[in-house]
């Protein structure tokens, strides 16, 4: 049994992405720790959010 003090713990971000540039923005965050956890679709057709997730330290 894992411990309270012990337990991973996650911080979040969403994140805009346009589409003609998806790699180079996930590859900044990526660079900074971040996991891409899921991508939806944006506001419009254009746009797309990508949900992102690290440990927290």
């Amino acid at each position: 049994m894992t411990s309270p003090s012990s337990r991973r713990t996650y911080e979040y971000a969403t994140v805009p992405l346009i589409t003609h540039a998806t790699k180079a923005i996930l590859d900044t965050w990526g660079e900074d720790g971040w996991e891409l956890v899921q991508v939806v679709p944006g506001p419009n057709p254009e746009q797309l959010v990508a949900y992102l997730k690290r440990e927290r330290a």
